[in-house]
């Protein structure tokens, strides 16, 4: 069995999470450039095997979808053409950047850390990660 793998799509960077061998617990991983995300995938999927994918669904609270959804639709298509192998799911986004700030809020980082942009994309992919596994085991 290999792991999942979240991606927080962002315009400027991609948060990572991943589960273990197990598909258990997920992990914040990285954050990678948006840039670059595809390099970054080539080299773990190279030394890792992963089954599936998560991208998340960026939606307001009415339901509408975010206007960087056509930048994700891009990223997905790429995606399935590189590695037609992996499963790819999307989940619903709302909230996890909030819940991420509030989650390093509380782990007692330093103000400087708490701000920085890289880590709350990093919690955001666990979060989705987290909430995808809790949905899968329903």
């Amino acid at each position: 069995m290999g792991k999942i793998m979240a991606v927080d799509y962002g315009k400027k960077r991609c948060g990572i999470a991943v589960t273990d061998d197990m598909q258990i617990i997920a992990s914040g991983l990285d954050t990678v450039e948006t840039k670059d995300i595809f390099v970054f995938l080539q080299k773990y999927f190279s030394q890792n095997t992963v089954d599936a994918i998560v991208v998340g669904l960026p939606t307001d609270l009415k339901g509408n979808l975010s206007e960087i959804e056509g930048d994700i639709v891009q990223f997905i298509e790429k995606f399935k053409t590189e590695y037609s192998a992996v499963e790819i799911h999307r989940f619903d986004e709302r909230f996890t950047s909030k819940m991420a700030s509030f989650f390093i809020s509380q782990s007692g980082k330093s103000k400087k850390k708490r701000e920085e942009k890289g880590l709350i994309d990093k919690v955001s992919a666990t979060i989705i990660l987290q909430n995808f596994l809790e949905q899968k085991q329903r």
